[in-house]
């Protein structure tokens, strides 16, 4: 239970109080009603006393009652309900008293801290005090005890009377008429004898003090000095009460009684509905605005006279009328009311001293009259107790038994034994016990009463009368509790067996409350929370909702309270609370309950919980004109993740609008925050510029950038690698510090530190996202952008707020704008737990800062539009204007120790963009772009260049992620060569007509690379006069080669363009492009050289370094029939190198075209040779040779457009690998061999052995395919290239991984001769060799019988290195050919020969062979060792020899 005021003990005392009445002639009742007060009334504030009072026991001990409090009522015949239940006018009154009472406005609440729960309490509950102490105050007398019976009664007459003396006998003659005739139930009194004081009323300020002093002295006479008493007041007049100001302790009780008075207002008929007696409230409501009497009601208190009654009520009903129209809440109607009737304050005519009069007036009569009385009453019913004790028990109850000692009948046996029809008469033995029992407890003299009830307990069980056993046990167990220092502990069971006998035997719920409402304190007392929750929770019933509330309410409080709080009980139990005070017509009550229980079930995953307790709270706030906890409670229950039906949902929304429509109709300050649809702000993004443009016809648009994109960070890098490689490039060669990529749709994942830049005219996108939580579906309508805007003059902005604008689409309006214009989208329709994007557009007419900061619209259900339009009426019902913020939160930060410490966030300034001057806009449109390709292939392309904005833009370029994908084509590398006489309709190639000659030579021309090659990949897009002005366009050729590996490819093109006006924020914009291209095997070409066994004819100056080279080139039709591809010809093979060159062709077959079906396979042979040596030095290493032997009937010029161009860009590596040699050639001349590295030397040699064998040759295969599609034969054209760069290595224009996947022809060696171990094994092809002899020689054997034949050894220096060569002719050959010849021969003359050969230089040795017998002899036996020359301290390593010379001698 919540904490109390009062104290345990305080609380029992001031339960139980003697009774005191009180009888007054008609003009005492004048005197008082002065004071706007009954004699009563005027007691009530000072009937506390504050000094000890004293009695002594029966057995003579002194017993102290310390602050005693006495209660006084007048005398009230008109008969009441039994104590069974209260009657519906005292209920009433009981709710009134509740509802009265509610917590303070702004009263600091308590914190608790339990577990997980940070909770805020109120920790008292007056409400419930106040109730109890009505409760109690309003309980009706019962026979079955005597605590609520009048002891003595207080007959008061004025001074002013005549004789009053007769006055007093009049009233006492009344009083004994209504105790002892029998024709009234009420009053009920304690015992026969009781008390009457005599109280002389004086009026000071119009009474005659001497003729008052007089009648009191006769008063004594006849009374006695302790019966009788003078009572002074009024001591000073009505008219000078303005002039001090004098204390009214009587508001605050007097309160109490009037308190059906205010709040009559709040009491609906929702109430009455919910509550059992409502009817019958409702009716007594009506009865008493007829002015009729109602018995029991709480303005006519139940001890009041008949004859006074119908006045009272006639008074009290014209003050309810008057404070109905002064307001619930007057303070006049709340302190005036009282019994005397007429308006001013209370105590008018009394002085500080008349209140010390009225007080020492209540110590006299309590010390001197009742206390006294008490004292003698105790001693005489113990006397007879004590004199029946004498008697036998069990013949006392056989006595009762026979003669039936004056009770009532029995019941018969087949009905229940209950107390319904058993009582007992006065002067029984066991009423006297309990009568005993009860004046000990009224006086604090618990011991005695404990005793008593003990014993009557045991009597009336015994007897079965079990009201008055419930009652007995009730009284003892609080009479145990609160005997001071006594060990006996509290009999909790005794309060359990009264509690259930009332409710379930004796059907009393109003007795069965009170010992509830005792026990439950005492248990709180003790710390019993568990078992007081217990005891409060079996009490709740249907029968009053306003008790199960309050009790709801303080088990709850008991949960929260426990050693180890039980929260979620706590909280249920205020869930119930609520609903019990709901239906009692308890708003603020119950709103309050639900609000606590909220603080539990928040956030813990009870959804629905969450939906009940704010669907509530909203409801009863907004019944109590609380709108903005109303509105706060409804957007709760739609923000949270509902999981109700989706009939409920639309109710929570039905009921949502309709408060927000109520609160917005009394609040214009500004659009509200709606809470539906969602919106995920994280996941705005915001798109810059005009949504791509589709083209009409064959034109195809760049991509771009849109929103119906998905975000990809690796092409977002990819991109802006592009960027930087074009703004290098316009830069000479430099990137910008403050270079930032261009972001054209921004989102959460792109860099947002900075506010990105607009365009003047050139819209801006952002797509919000909504999403729609419900299961119902959403309808918003005049959805649009809030904005402000900050000119770049510095102008105040203001912000922007669509109105309604001009139509200018069916579902979109636009508002217009000096700087803005707004888009409005008129309808936006969201289903059910549908996540949906809407784009909204702002289009910006000035420069300046502008900020987006939300969206606003009218929301309604989708149930209520369609409706409202199916009657043809507006649903202005239901709709709601508002909006919702755009609040982004950047990403978290995690750089320094802090940011990883706590939870940081970075800004993101997407929606703050920038308006910059206008800047050129450019669209680019392909005309015959394809999109599948065969491997290699050329096609023709064209791209159109359109400048859609009103500022000339220029510095046009192009990057690629596939730069050898296209070309522009290049018009400084086209030969000045007369156009082609036929020249082929579809030929994407520059041909010359030349028919084909077998063994001519290649036609060569001259390249600079440099006219071909771009840094960094960057291609210029050539532009007239170097700017495309606003509105124009131009159109250009673009070939594209099929990529050289089959599959999809994804190739990017980023377009750079600059605007022609310097100094601008937006320095470039750029344009993307992304084609997918599907490329088809077509060619696998094979290209392997090694050097020619056969001597180099005389007089060639080109064979002389070379020696002769021949190149072998193998084509395969590796196309699987794909697109109709029916055969491939071989139309021209070209070579392009700077030191080598195809010099004829030397095909045996010598056909004139090649021709290859599918899986068919070509071999040509080709001769190598070194190039000419260019005019100037210099231009050695830019200059490339191209040299075209062809094939068929013309002859494609492969050193220009497009096929240079391909070839430059597909073959770019073998120029970078050649220019690390040269560079180590140079850097290695100077040097001696004694004073290398050991690593020099070593790289020197192996530089040495890499120029012998590296051959720096580029084929160039052309050939064109013949294509059957749609019965028409088209011819495709392409190139494909291998790149040569080691004798005797093969080189294929295939990958690894595709060579792989073909069929390998099985291939048979012999076995090599066993290697001889050389220093650098890769010095074994420095030097070629050739033996020169005749075939066949015809010798005489027998005129002569040795023969000798002259032999010349060439040796050729392969590299560009000094050789020393070493011949040696005395080894003998042991190798397996040598061996396969018959005999043998000898070389006579020198047997070793040692040159030095300069670098690619011949020199030929004479050598003789001598022959003894014919026969056929291999002559290729002579060892040749080389070493380069520098390296003096090397051996010779042994060179490779050529393949067997074989000579046949013959005898002549």
């Amino acid at each position: 239970m919540a904490q109390c005021v009062q104290s345990v003990l305080e609380f029992i005392q001031d339960s139980f109080v003697p009774m005191v009445a009180v009888l007054s002639s008609k003009e005492a009742d004048r005197l008082t009603r002065k004071n706007n007060l009954n004699f009563s009334e005027l007691l009530r504030p000072f009937c506390r006393l504050t000094s000890e009072g004293h009695i002594r026991d029966p057995n003579n001990q002194l017993q102290t009652v310390k602050n005693l409090r006495i209660c006084v009522n007048n005398v009230v015949t008109t008969p009441t309900p039994s104590s069974a239940a209260l009657s519906p006018a005292q209920y009433r009154q009981l709710g009134e008293v509740v509802l009265s009472c509610q917590p303070l406005e702004g009263a600091l609440a308590t914190a608790m801290r339990t577990g997980d729960y940070n909770l805020s309490l109120s920790v008292t509950t007056p409400w419930f005090e106040t109730y109890r102490e009505n409760f109690l105050q309003l309980m009706p007398a019962s026979e079955h005890e005597f605590l609520n019976h009048y002891l003595a009664c207080l007959l008061v007459v004025s001074s002013t009377e005549a004789v009053p003396v007769e006055q007093f006998l009049k009233l006492s003659q009344e009083q004994h008429r209504i105790q002892h005739s029998g024709e009234y139930t009420n009053p009920k009194w304690f015992i026969p004898n009781t008390l009457k004081y005599y109280v002389l009323l004086h009026d000071v300020s119009e009474g005659d003090d001497q003729r008052a002093e007089t009648v009191y002295e006769d008063m004594k006479q006849r009374y006695g000095p302790q019966g009788c008493y003078l009572l002074k007041v009024n001591s000073r007049s009505s008219s000078a009460g303005e002039e001090e100001q004098i204390p009214d302790p009587w508001s605050q009780y007097l309160h109490k009684n009037n308190l059906r008075n205010q709040d009559v207002l709040d009491l609906t008929p929702a109430a009455a509905e919910n509550s059992v007696d409502a009817t019958e409230v409702d009716d007594g409501y009506s009865e008493e605005r007829d002015g009729a009497v109602e018995a029991g009601s709480p303005d006519t208190h139940p001890l009041q006279l008949d004859a006074d009654s119908s006045s009272a009520s006639l008074r009290t009903l014209n003050d309810v009328s008057m404070d109905l129209k002064k307001g619930p809440r007057d303070p006049d109607s709340a302190a005036g009311g009282g019994g005397g009737g007429g308006g001013g304050g209370h105590g008018a005519c009394l002085t500080l001293n008349d209140h010390d009069h009225i007080r020492q007036f209540i110590q006299e009569f309590t010390f001197r009259g009742l206390l006294p009385h008490i004292e003698k009453n105790i001693r005489q019913l113990n006397d007879q107790l004590v004199s029946r004790k004498g008697l036998s028990r069990s013949l006392f109850t056989a006595t009762k038994k026979w003669f039936g000692g004056g009770k009532a009948p029995e019941k018969s046996i087949s009905e229940p034994k209950s107390t319904c029809g058993l009582l007992y008469p006065p002067e029984a033995p066991e009423l006297q016990i309990r009568k005993m029992a009860d004046l000990c407890f009224l006086v604090q003299h618990y011991e005695l009463a404990y005793s008593c009830y003990h014993t009557a307990k045991k009597d009336f069980l015994s007897d079965q009368a079990m009201l008055y056993a419930a009652g007995a046990l009730e009284m003892a167990a609080v009479s145990a509790f609160l005997q001071g220092g006594a060990p006996r502990p509290y009999p909790a069971h005794y309060m359990d067996t009264a509690i259930q006998t009332y409710r379930d035997v004796c059907r009393n719920m109003v007795l069965a409350e009170r010992c509830a409402l005792l026990s439950a304190e005492i248990l709180k007392s003790q710390a019993k929370y568990s078992e007081a929750a217990t005891l409060l929770i079996k009490m709740t019933s249907e029968d009053s909702d306003l008790r199960s509330a309050l009790l709801l309410e303080q088990a709850g409080h008991c949960f929260i309270n426990m050693r180890s709080p039980m929260v979620r009980k706590f909280a249920f139990h205020m869930i119930l609370a609520g609903h019990r005070f709901s239906k009692a017509g308890q708003r603020k009550h119950a709103l309050r309950c639900y609000t606590q229980a909220m603080q539990v079930y928040k956030d813990r995953g009870w959804s629905l919980a969450e939906d009940h307790i704010n669907f509530t709270i909203g409801r009863q706030s907004f019944t109590l004109g609380q709108q903005d906890t109303a509105v706060a409670a409804f957007k709760q229950i739609l923000v949270n993740d509902s999981r109700q039906l989706a009939t409920q949902q639309v109710a929570f929304l039905r009921e949502y609008l309709y408060v927000h429509k109520c609160v917005l109709e009394d609040d214009e300050a500004g659009l509200p925050q709606l809470p539906l649809p969602f919106i995920h702000s994280s996941a705005t993004r915001v798109y810059f510029g005009h949504e791509r443009r589709l083209a009409e016809g064959e034109k195809q648009a760049a991509t771009h950038v849109s929103l119906d994109q998905e975000y990809d960070p690796d092409l977002s890098a990819m991109w802006c690698h592009l960027e930087e490689q074009l703004v290098a490039s316009a830069n000479r060669g430099l990137v910008p510090v403050n270079f930032q990529p261009t972001q054209c749709c921004l989102n959460s994942q792109t860099d947002n530190l900075r506010p990105p830049l607009a365009v003047v005219e050139e819209p801006i996108i952002v797509e919000v996202t909504f999403r729609n939580p419900l299961k119902v579906p959403l309808a918003l309508s005049d959805l649009s952008l809030l904005w402000g805007f900050t000119p770049a003059d510095g102008l105040p902005g203001e912000p922007g707020e669509p109105g309604a604008g001009q139509e200018a689409a069916p579902s979109q309006v636009l508002q217009d704008d000096d700087a803005v214009t707004t888009e409005i989208i008129t309808e936006f329709h969201l289903g059910p737990e549908e996540t949906k994007m809407a784009r909204l557009k702002l289009l910006p007419h000035r420069t300046g800062q502008l900020n987006i900061e939300g969206v606003v619209y009218s929301l309604a259900s989708s149930g209520e539009m369609s409706s409202s339009s199916e009657a043809g009426q507006q649903p202005a019902d239901l709709l709601v204007r508002g909006r919702q913020d755009l609040k982004i939160q950047g990403p978290r930060l995690n750089l320094t120790k802090e940011d990883k410490m706590l939870v940081r966030h970075g800004t993101d300034r997407r929606l703050e963009p920038v308006v910059t001057p206008p800047m050129p806009l450019m669209e680019v449109f392909f005309l015959q772009f394809p999109t599948a390709l065969l491997c290699g292939e050329i096609r023709k392309a064209y791209v159109e260049f359109c400048n859609v904005s009103g500022v000339a833009l220029r510095g046009l370029r192009v990057a690629s992620t596939h730069p050898d994908f296209f070309t522009f084509g290049n018009s400084a590398s086209t030969p000045s060569t007369s156009p082609p006489a036929s020249p082929e309709s579809c030929s994407a190639y520059q041909t010359l007509a030349s028919p084909f000659r077998p063994g001519a030579a290649a036609a060569e021309a001259l390249v600079s690379a440099g006219d071909f090659s771009q840094p960094s990949g960057v291609m210029q897009i050539p532009v007239e006069a170097g700017a495309l002005q606003p509105g124009d366009s131009i159109q250009l050729p673009l070939w594209l080669r099929g990529p050289d590996q089959e599959g999809v490819h994804e190739i990017s093109f980023l377009f750079y363009y600059e605007s022609a006006e310097k100094g601008l924020k937006l320095s470039h914009r750029v344009l993307r492009h992304t084609v997918f291209i599907c490329a088809s095997r077509s060619l696998s070409v094979q290209a392997s050289t090694c050097r020619s066994t056969a001597p180099p004819p005389h007089g060639s100056p080109e064979d002389r370094g070379s020696g002769g080279t021949l190149v072998f080139i193998d084509v395969e039709n590796v196309n699987t029939s794909e697109g109709g591809v029916r055969e491939f010809h071989i139309v021209q093979v070209s070579s392009s190198s700077q030191h080598w060159r195809l010099h004829k062709y030397i095909n045996p077959d010598k056909d004139k075209d090649c021709k290859l079906s599918s899986r068919e396979r070509t071999k040509l042979c080709f001769k190598a040779a070194r190039c000419k040596p260019p005019p100037a030095p210099s231009d050695a290493t830019h200059k490339y040779t191209f040299a075209d032997l062809n094939l068929g009937n013309e002859r494609i010029i492969s050193s220009s457009t497009p096929c240079g161009d391909f070839f430059f860009r597909c073959c770019r590596t073998p120029e970078g690998q050649q220019a690390e040699p040269t560079s180590s050639r140079q850097s290695s001349g100077g040097k001696s061999q004694m004073f290398a590295p050991a690593q020099n030397r070593t790289a020197d040699i192996t530089s040495i052995a890499k120029k012998c064998n590296e051959f720096d040759l580029n084929i160039i295969v052309i050939w064109k395919a013949y294509v059957v599609e749609d019965n028409k034969q088209l011819i495709l054209e392409g190139q494909l290239h291998v790149a040569l760069q080691t004798i005797g290595k093969e080189a294929s224009s295939l990958t690894p991984k595709e060579e792989a996947q073909e069929m390998m022809l099985l291939k048979f060696k012999s076995d090599l001769p066993p290697t001889v171990v050389a220093p650098f094994p890769e010095l074994s092809q420095l030097i070629k060799t050739n033996l020169h002899y005749p075939e066949t020689f015809q010798h005489r054997f027998t005129q002569d019988s040795l023969c000798l034949v002259p032999v010349t050894l060439t040796l050729s220096n392969c590299s560009l290195a000094q050789i020393d060569v070493i011949v040696d002719l005395r080894h003998k050959s042991t190798s397996s050919d040598s061996l396969d010849v018959h005999g043998s021969f000898a070389w006579v003359g020198q047997s070793q020969h040692k040159l030095q050969l300069p670098p690619q230089q011949v020199c030929s040795v004479t050598l003789r062979a001598c022959f003894c017998r014919p026969g056929v002899y291999n002559l290729n036996t002579p060892r040749v060792f080389a070493k380069p020359a520098e390296q003096s301290a090397m051996c010779e390593s042994s060179q490779q020899t050529a393949s067997p010379a074989l000579i046949i001698i013959t005898n002549a």
